[in-house]
């Protein structure tokens, strides 16, 4: 798979002789002379480094891939803005509690002690991710990415307000008026409005979203929840109102390691050269054999998100929409023209080989997608909800109490992971006549989440103990629940 990274990034080659020229002559060496053509192609690079940025104002576009990428957003967007509201249990039903130390995920609650779980479902997002780029090239990109869903939504507001491309790029170059103001006010502050409701429901998974929304209203908001709400309020005004193809072209890594998941089966946007070219305008129906398909109407450039010419070869900067196929789509149909002269196909196809949808490397992405999926679900419906920690007293290997009586001491740790309060029971087995004895008066009761530290001494007649160090096993249960059991294994000294 070759990308095409020059095609319009601003980066000059190092290894072109005009990269020369201007290294010799910034460093005060005489630049040998060049043709009318190196000069040309100096004053390109030399501009394109310091030019400053120019706003791409992209063209509504309508089609098939347009449609699925509303259907996209709509659902993403309405997923997050709903999920934070829904109950579950009588609690929040997706909520990272950090004041608590708790995480719920509908009916499931992690405590800190199954970060390994949440770090198993990243590596299985990220495998996912992998598997999907690698079958369907830039699909998390251009439907799912939140940079993606929110620039769209952005640029939805802004067309509703300022207009289509055309309505505003004359906006842009008026003159400031009391009409130019007024849009521009009008539009900035519906983007600040959505971003403070974005910001506000992002807080809402971290603090319970209707304690929040009382805090608001009541002016008893914190101040730290004052400064994460205005903090991501910023950060997507910032990203989805300003920034959009800075984010995806300059600072997204994904955008620079994503060719290393593909291959000549992968799925990108193409522009048929051998059925467009030599390019070239001409009247609608007119069948001009010179010419190919393509009409060199910029269409496709126009529509593009991240400003590219997809008819200059696959780029880094391409983020797989296909908005450029609805349109082109579009505008063969009024040239009365067959469709795909763009398209989303993979390059042995555009070649005349047939595709394959299963080979090595997709295989591979799958099979550790399924093992890393199959290890978090198992770990996530077999873990324990009682945790029990036995550490020995590090003062004394051991003391004999009376005669033939030897006696270790522990520190027993007690975690109650459920959503309730539990009375539990320790007892101590694994060599016959092992007693356990605790230094705490009334019942072990642990609150939810709570952790109860336990003075244990056990006890075993010297005569059962066949060498220096044995193997003793202390089992916490819960008295209302006999589920919520736990055995620990545990060493015990002697002479």
């Amino acid at each position: 798979m070759i990308i095409n990274p020059r095609a319009s990034a601003p980066y000059p080659d190092p290894d072109a002789p005009q990269a020369e020229t201007l290294a010799g002559a910034t460093s005060g060496e005489a630049a040998p002379a060049v043709g009318a053509a190196g000069a040309d192609t100096r004053e390109e690079v030399v501009q394109s480094l310091y030019e400053k940025r120019e706003k791409i104002y992209a063209r509504e576009v309508h089609g098939k891939f347009a449609r699925l990428r509303m259907l996209a957003m709509t659902v993403l967007l309405g997923l997050f803005y709903g999920v934070a509201w829904l109950n579950w249990d009588g609690r929040q039903a997706l909520l990272f509690d950090l004041n608590e130390r708790k995480f719920h995920v509908f009916w499931w609650t992690f405590w800190p002690q199954d970060f390994f779980l949440m770090t198993g479902l990243m590596i299985t997002g990220a495998l996912s991710l992998f598997l999907f780029t690698n079958l369907a090239g830039r699909l998390w990109c251009g439907y799912a990415c939140p940079q993606t869903v929110w620039t769209e939504i952005f640029m939805w507001i802004e067309r509703r307000i300022e207009g289509d491309r055309p309505q505003q790029m004359k906006l842009a170059k008026a003159p400031w008026s009391a009409h130019k103001l007024r849009v521009r006010a009008t539009k900035h502050t519906a983007w600040v409005v959505f971003a403070l409701f974005t910001g506000f429901t992002f807080v809402g998974y971290f603090s319970p979203i209707r304690e929040l929304s009382d805090k608001i209203l009541t002016g008893a908001l914190t101040p730290w929840a004052t400064f994460w709400i205005l903090f991501y309020s910023f950060a997507t005004y910032g990203n989805a109102g300003w920034m959009r193809e800075q984010v995806c072209k300059y600072m997204c890594p994904y955008a620079r390691f994503q060719s290393a998941m593909f291959d000549r089966d992968t799925l990108i946007i193409s522009y048929d050269q051998k059925r467009g070219e030599p390019r070239g305008s001409r009247h609608r129906g007119e069948k001009e054999t010179t010419l190919g398909d393509c009409i060199d109407c910029t269409m496709c450039v126009q529509v593009c998100p991240t400003g590219i010419d997809i008819r200059d070869g696959l780029q880094y900067e391409c983020i797989g929409c296909s908005a450029c196929i609805d349109v082109c789509n579009t505008v063969m149909d009024k040239m009365r023209s067959p469709k795909r002269l763009l398209r989303s196909t993979t390059e042995n196809a555009l070649d005349g080989k047939k595709s394959h949808l299963i080979r090595p490397r997709s295989v591979l992405y799958t099979c550790l997608l399924m093992l890393v999926f199959s290890a978090v679900m198992y770990g996530i419906f077999n873990r324990t909800l009682v945790g029990l920690d036995v550490i020995r007293d590090r003062n004394s290997l051991y003391r004999e109490v009376s005669a033939g009586v030897i006696e270790n001491v522990y520190t027993l740790k007690i975690l109650n992971k459920t959503e309730r309060p539990h009375t539990y029971t320790l007892t101590v087995s694994g060599i016959p006549g092992a007693t356990l004895s605790i230094d705490t008066r009334g019942e072990l009761r642990v609150p939810s989440g709570g952790v109860l530290s336990v003075p244990a001494r056990v006890r075993i007649n010297e005569d059962q103990l066949s060498a220096r160090s044995s193997d003793i096993a202390i089992r916490v249960e819960a008295l209302d629940d006999p589920a919520l059991t736990l055995t620990t294994e545990a060493r015990f000294l002697g002479p």
